[in-house]
């Protein structure tokens, strides 16, 4: 069975030297997953000198690892939506989203990267009236959407939600051919920023009119607020051959189930999801699930990411903090970081040009985050700076925990990971631990 995504395993990405002088350019991307690689190229298509900075290689974090489904339904997220910002907000949400969409058809196009037009469904296995408070605002803000019987699922459900036309493809092949003319340098950290740019880890400084993070999580420590009104949450994916293929993309509504979708010829299970560093979860409930739905199935591979998640269910797309003129960021897209990532680009190279963005306002950083969502995620992080157990997180000092499935140091309180050595795996930590951990 191999222990890396399909995606990765099926196409090699081409290679690039780390940067070793100093050096200038109009913007600075840090971050070559499918956010900075995007942003890079709409920057770069609109006429400007773009370095892109990746810490280890292009595609190697969380975009590798999805299911890549791109979609403007996001589970049971437009009912949520419209309490908050009223049905015109709704609205907002989804012709953004739409947006992304149309985009990624233009770039797919010609492009050897499996594009298919597909139906997408959420489903839900017991709350009909959730389904019917989401269907409510879908058809106010006029969505092509209905509810639906599921005939592909194999286990019960009291309906699905259908929104026609939606997409999805193979992520890292698509992304390889939107390489061209971008400057890019890999295994180059950048540990810190400066008025006017970046410094990385080995003291190269990048000085530039404006600089993007794309990190997944931000990794600047207190500015932005970021590791307050954000965390992280893991999930798995296995690959399925001799399972019998949807002709749509399936997902639970509540985002508590399994998702489904086919790529050449295997079944993409996903789930298993639980916030980073805490039990649960993980890839033996997607292997129990396969051995009862799909006993004639056998697992080809596995793989996993982590997805940042914010308190009101929006990401974060805009100016990174006050104070800091010229940064922008672009972070916590839940488990829908395909469509998210384009929608990203396309605002933040707007902003870059000084062009008008209907959406920018919106998906800002700064907006205000919901009161009660706040407080209890700040009771969630603080109980684990309480725990008298080390080691702890170079990022803010967190208590790690180990994760047993994946022989790896997690932290609960804002997802960074560390090999059982100490190697950083995943940000927002900039750093290895100084020693390595015991269990």
């Amino acid at each position: 069975m191999k222990q890396e995504s399909i995606f990765l395993s099926s196409v090699k990405m081409p290679q690039f030297e780390g940067l070793r002088e100093d050096t200038k350019a109009d913007v600075v991307v840090i971050g070559g997953g499918i956010v900075g690689i995007l942003t890079a190229r709409l920057l770069c298509d609109a006429g400007y000198d773009v370095l892109l900075l990746e810490a280890d290689r292009l595609c190697s974090g969380q975009t590798g690892n999805t299911t890549a489904k791109i979609t403007v339904q996001h589970g049971f997220c437009y009912a949520d939506i419209a309490k908050r910002y009223g049905n015109g907000g709704a609205a907002i949400f989804a012709e953004a989203n739409r947006q992304a969409l149309d985009r990624y058809r233009d770039m797919a196009r010609g492009v050897d990267c499996s594009f298919e037009t597909r139906d997408f469904y959420a489903y839900e296995k017991k709350d009909a009236r959730a389904l019917e408070r989401e269907l409510e605002v879908l058809c106010a803000i006029g969505m092509k959407a209905s509810w639906e019987l599921p005939q592909e699922l194999p286990f019960p459900t009291v309906g699905a939600i259908r929104v026609p036309g939606q997409a999805q493809f193979h992520p890292v092949r698509f992304l390889a051919a939107q390489l061209g003319g971008i400057r890019i340098c890999e295994n180059t950290p950048v540990v810190g920023l400066f008025a006017g740019g970046a410094v990385t880890a080995d003291g190269k400084t990048v000085r530039a009119k404006h600089t993007v993070v794309a990190t997944h999580f931000p990794f600047l420590r207190w500015r932005g607020g970021y590791p307050f009104k954000m965390y992280q949450s893991r999930s798995y994916v296995l690959a399925l051959e001799n399972a019998p293929l949807p002709r749509g993309m399936w997902a639970d509504g509540a985002g508590k189930g399994v998702s489904i979708r086919s790529f050449d010829g295997y079944l993409l299970l996903g789930g298993g999801t639980h916030r980073t560093g805490t039990g649960g979860g993980g890839y033996g409930v997607l292997e129990e699930f396969a051995a009862a739905r799909y006993p004639g199935a056998n697992i080809v591979a596995r793989f996993a990411a982590q997805d940042c998640m914010t308190l009101d269910g929006m990401p974060y797309i805009g100016a990174y903090a006050k104070g800091l003129q010229n940064v922008y960021v672009a972070t916590g897209f839940g488990k829908w970081g395909m469509t998210s990532a384009m929608l990203s680009a396309m605002i933040l190279t707007d902003l870059i040009h000084g062009k008008s963005n209907p959406y920018s306002a919106f998906f800002a950083p700064s907006r205000q985050i919901p009161p009660l969502r706040f407080l209890r995620e700040t009771g969630a992080v603080l109980k684990h700076y309480l725990r008298p157990t080390v080691p702890r997180c170079g990022h803010l000092g967190c208590a790690l925990r180990y994760n047993k499935q994946e022989h790896s140091w997690d932290c609960p309180c804002h997802g960074s990971r560390f090999t059982p050595e100490g190697k950083l795996l995943d940000a927002p930590a900039v750093h290895d631990l100084k020693k390595a951990p015991r269990k």
